[in-house]
């Protein structure tokens, strides 16, 4: 279980996106070549182990290799004013359902370093139009509930934490595509020798909140996105674009009929990312 104390946030602010990330270490527990889902819950009711009322959020496809970190879309478990505490269950199985421990599965908990520990971070609305970032640790005692108030109204860094490119989140993210480029096609075959076409890829998605480890997004797009959320009619999302390229060597005739060899750079995405 993961708590986190909501009732700092105002009758006046209304949630308008929220994530919950934890972090995920590599061979977490002796595990190797393993595969798990991740799913997130909002507990609603006061039963114990499986007579808990639980509210599904979100689901994450991992591997044991990858490290980084995990970011969940809990926005519906903020719903309305007044926020009280929210509570999170979250459970990892393999891809044949046998539940995995959530340590032994490379998870870090609350007791884990500081830096490393599970978070909340929701955007909110106020009544003065003021955008919000809030952000909440995981409470385990006197002494983080403090910690957590303290850090409530921490800086927007907060929101840019990001880790590994594990997360998956289904066909329509920011991500990179197949792309082949036939030089006949484009009626070049008379003056390039080698090769006839090469795998060029292109970036194709959203960039929508949250922006997960996946979307290698941009300090910038974060806070554009943030800034989306509240001026939708005047500030569009981050565009899906190639981040890293690399180069082609090509074989051709020139204007003298000689034939050369040549490096292009900037000819193939190697990967995609929201700026």
């Amino acid at each position: 279980m993961f708590r986190f104390d909501m009732t700092k946030i105002t009758d006046d602010d209304v949630a308008t996106s929220a994530e919950f990330r934890m972090y995920k270490e590599k061979n977490g527990g002796g595990y190797t070549n393993m595969s798990y889902t991740v799913t997130v819950y909002r507990v609603t009711g006061e039963g114990k182990g499986r007579d808990q009322e639980l509210q599904y959020l979100d689901t994450l496809f991992t591997i044991s290799s990858q490290e980084g970190w995990l970011v969940f879309d809990v926005t519906a478990a903020l719903g309305k004013p007044p926020y009280t505490e929210l509570v999170l269950h979250v459970s990892m199985e393999t891809l044949d359902g046998h539940s995995v421990n959530l340590h032994r599965g490379g998870v870090i908990g609350r007791r884990g370093p500081e830096e490393k520990r599970p978070f909340v971070v929701g955007f909110f609305k106020s009544s003065s139009q003021r955008a919000r970032v809030r952000r909440a640790r995981s409470v385990s005692s006197g002494r983080s509930r403090n910690r957590n108030r303290q850090t409530q109204y921490s800086s927007i860094h907060g929101a840019m934490e990001v880790g590994g490119e594990f997360n998956y989140r289904g066909p329509h993210v920011c991500q990179r595509r197949s792309l082949y480029v036939s030089f006949r096609d484009l009626g070049w075959q008379d003056w390039i020798i080698a090769p006839d076409g090469y795998a060029a890829y292109y970036c194709f998605g959203e960039c929508s909140f949250p922006l997960n480890a996946l979307m290698n997004a941009t300090n910038h797009a974060i806070v554009q996105t943030l800034v989306h959320l509240m001026n939708p009619q005047h500030v569009p999302k981050p565009c899906c674009a190639p981040i890293k390229l690399s180069a082609i060597s090509v074989l051709y005739f020139d204007e003298s009929s000689n034939v050369i060899l040549k490096k292009y750079r900037n000819m193939v995405v190697k990967s995609c990312g929201c700026h």
